[in-house]
């Protein structure tokens, strides 16, 4: 049984994160921002790194470790996110297709967005 207004998916991530001492981040990169926790695999934009190399990202603006919230304004002082690149490589490819009808118009291009797959490794406060 659930309570009211709560689904049972709901309640087990509200239960995994309550008992686990999870330690989440908020964090930008390429203008998109990411929450992560150590060990997570994670796709963002393409950054000009090798395979292998580790990263650290700054501009972090959420952290919650142990319960303890911070917020930052605009983002958390000293705070860094350190990652390891996995690989470079490009996404699905998406099909545009442009069409007017009764003049002959047709094109069709396709697209591969260009990604960076990195593990996060650590989380300094």
């Amino acid at each position: 049984m659930s309570p009211k207004g709560f689904s049972e998916t709901v309640l087990a991530v509200i239960v995994t994160l309550s008992v686990n001492t999870i330690r989440l981040l908020n964090f930008i990169s390429g203008g998109k921002q990411y929450l992560v926790s150590p060990g997570d695999k994670i796709k963002v934009e393409k950054l000009e790194a090798e395979e292998g190399k580790e990263i650290t990202f700054d501009e972090v603006l959420l952290c919650d470790n142990d319960g303890k919230t911070q917020i930052g304004a605009p983002s958390i002082e000293g705070a860094k996110v350190t990652a390891k690149v996995l690989k470079q490589g490009k996404g699905t490819k998406l099909i545009i297709f442009k069409y007017k009808p009764k003049k002959r118009y047709k094109r069709k291009i396709g697209h591969r967005q260009t990604f960076t797959e990195v593990e996060i490794l650590e989380i300094k406060n």
